[in-house]
């Protein structure tokens, strides 16, 4: 049975979370876009466009902003990047197009790039006008893709357009991965990542939600299909391992992210310690106190030049009210029933480089809730659990290891993409590895015809 998924319309409002989450960068208005867009010097051989995973060919939508033309600019972009609105909100275009953009050798402030690529993907969303392009003439191939995430559906949207059946599997009630469930709602709202969806849908694709795929499954599906796509992610966030984690009051920064997006969470507790510092953890940090948390700590092992969240994230936390604790040690939890403290450790850095705790340092943080945002593990067990073909896939510490110019596994028929490839990284990195799939497999496959 094959489920579509609800339109951004069928999904409740929560005004809640709406008034508290508004945009950090807002929409720009006409003029506004149209000045912007005729900063740009419109580069030859752009480096905004070598920067961006996706290849962009940022200064064309751009000119034709400055012209007049959004449609057309719309259609440059997603000609490129299906996905082109989610990561003009989503991606951090300070180390990518934007951190390349030549006004930077002129001390002059970049294009804001992805403000004008959101100006010009909203122009077309309500316009109401179609994709640019059509699926391709009906070629008699299938492919299962499993999970529903960005490389999935980037990996979909380049098969639709080459003819290709293409059915998305996906254990929870909507598609769209991180892009759904993951990301900070001021960044990337709820409904904007559905809008998206309802645009895939238009070329074809399949969704079939609620839908966990195990070994068992996955033999039936390569059975079924000509080949197999796998942007199933990562699984879930480690934990500490210090006890007491199953106290009521101890959570996850994805969990956190995802139930106030669907609305299910509007206030959080007064006292919050988020654990971990990377982007993650700092979306978790900032929805606690949009949430109502009073007082708000990033506890971490290490030193801020060390933490992984990129440093504009940092700032953007502190301005929030975020308070950091560095170099210190979660060595426990203390409550009854629930959270009361996090007992932490100061920690000292050798000259060697290694960490090792202070004696005598310990003290407690008081806290009403616990996240945890340090990492997640790896979602590949299932791939070598029976005697399917799947098992031929290669790991490495639970990766999937593929050809970076095709997206194939060791197995010919399988090809993956997105976190479960690349350990977690940007959005606009997994629709550029789907992308990448997509027409890896449909070569693959017109090779496999012509073979027979």
């Amino acid at each position: 049975m094959s489920d579509q998924p609800a339109s951004p319309q069928q999904t409740h409002d929560h005004p809640e979370i709406a008034a508290r989450f508004g945009d950090i960068h807002p929409p720009f208005e006409t003029q506004a876009a149209i000045t912007e867009a005729n900063r740009c010097l419109f580069c030859f051989d752009a480096p905004c466009t070598t920067a961006c995973p996706t290849h962009i060919n940022v200064p064309r939508f751009i000119k034709k902003i400055a012209t007049g033309n959004l449609t057309g600019s719309a259609h440059t972009i997603l000609d490129a990047n299906i996905l082109g609105a989610s990561c003009a909100r989503a991606c951090p275009v300070e180390v990518l197009c934007e951190g390349a953009c030549v006004m930077h050798r002129y001390n002059k402030q970049p294009i804001q790039i992805a403000r004008l690529q959101r100006f010009a993907m909203d122009a077309l969303h309500e316009s109401g006008l179609p994709l640019p392009f059509e699926p391709g003439p009906d070629t008699g191939f299938s492919v299962a893709l499993i999970g529903a995430g960005p490389a999935s559906l980037a990996c979909a949207a380049e098969l639709r357009r080459r003819g290709i059946r293409t059915l998305i599997y996906d254990a929870r009630p909507l598609p769209g991965g991180l892009n759904t469930y993951g990301i900070a709602e001021y960044k990337l709202p709820f409904a904007e990542s559905l809008r998206e969806i309802e645009m895939l849908s238009q070329l074809g694709v399949e969704f079939h939600m609620d839908t966990t795929i195990d070994a068992a499954k996955l033999t039936d599906l390569e059975h079924e299909h000509d080949a197999i796509f796998l942007g199933i992610g990562l699984g879930a966030i480690h934990k500490l391992g210090i006890g007491s984690e199953e106290l009521s009051g101890v959570t996850n920064a994805l969990d956190l992210i995802a139930a106030y997006k669907s609305g299910k969470l509007t206030t959080v507790p007064k006292r919050v310690a988020v654990i971990g510092a990377g982007n993650t953890a700092i979306d978790a940090a900032i929805a606690s106190v949009r949430l109502g948390a009073s007082e708000v700590h990033i506890v971490y092992r290490r030193g801020p030049e060390q933490m992984s969240a990129f440093s504009f994230e940092y700032e953007h936390a502190k301005s929030e009210g975020v308070k950091f604790l560095w170099h210190v040690l979660p060595t426990g939890i203390l409550g009854d029933k629930a959270v009361e403290a996090l007992k932490l450790t100061r920690l000292a850095t050798t000259e060697d480089g290694s960490i090792i705790p202070q004696p005598g340092s310990e003290f407690s943080l008081p806290a009403d809730w616990i996240v945890l945002a340090i990492g997640q593990a790896t979602h590949s067990a299932f791939l070598s659990a029976n005697g399917s073909d799947s098992a031929m896939i290669q790991l490495e510490r639970g990766r999937i290891l593929i050809d970076r110019a095709s997206g194939q596994t060791s197995n010919p028929k399988f090809f993956a993409g997105g976190d479960c490839t690349n350990g977690g990284r940007e959005v606009v990195d997994a629709v550029a590895d789907g992308k990448r799939a997509g027409i890896g497999i449909a070569a693959w496959l017109e090779g496999q015809h012509v073979q027979a």
